[in-house]
């Protein structure tokens, strides 16, 4: 009777895990809305202020572009169990990942070197947005990072394979969402000035 409730649990914890990071990833792009949506709005004022974007943004969005196909790779080959090919592509993920973070951070010394803040006399309307925004896809990133950690160890703990991979699943599905969102931020940023 135990190990049947026991087996009923897991099922129905498999059974709910992706409906909820979808809800939650449609939550986040609620946000992700509103924040540019007021992008949009505040570029109206008159203190508003243009400027290009940092070159090491357009660095980071390649590296998070790449960590996206080689998360695919990943996916593709332990279907296939093949391990060995699996370990290398969830670990040029995870590098490429710490990359895309570190990248964003020299956008941002970038954005300051140019005389731009994120708060004070110094900042304008737009490197404040610009800030803001994307420290709080940052801390998505960090969060796919964390989500990259733990799948790259459950890898090699040989807790996925072709039939068991709802883990690796959920955490791909999390990272393209992180991707996607910032590619459609990088665009928005980069068109509409």
């Amino acid at each position: 009777m135990k190990q049947t409730l026991n087996q009923e649990y897991k099922q129905a914890k498999r059974k709910s895990a992706k409906p909820m990071l979808w809800i939650s990833m449609v939550s986040m792009t609620m946000m992700f809305a509103g924040l540019t949506s007021a992008y949009v709005v505040s570029r109206k004022r008159s203190d508003w202020v243009s400027f290009d974007l940092p070159q090491a943004f357009y660095i980071s969005t390649s590296l998070i572009i790449l960590s996206s196909i080689t998360f695919l790779l990943a996916k593709h080959f332990i279907k296939q169990n093949n391990r060995q090919l699996t370990s290398i592509f969830l670990l040029s993920t995870l590098f490429l990942g710490i990359g895309f973070m570190f990248f964003q951070f020299e956008g941002f010394k970038e954005l300051i070197y140019a005389g731009l803040f994120f708060a004070g006399e110094q900042s304008t309307v737009k490197s404040s947005f610009i800030y803001g925004i994307s420290i709080a896809h940052l801390l998505h990133a960090a969060a796919g990072i964390v989500v990259l950690l733990v799948v790259t160890f459950n890898h090699f703990n040989k807790k996925y394979s072709a039939n068991e991979m709802l883990g690796l699943e959920l955490g791909a599905i999390f990272w393209h969402f992180v991707d996607i969102l910032w590619i459609y931020l990088f665009l928005f940023f980069y068109f509409i000035r």
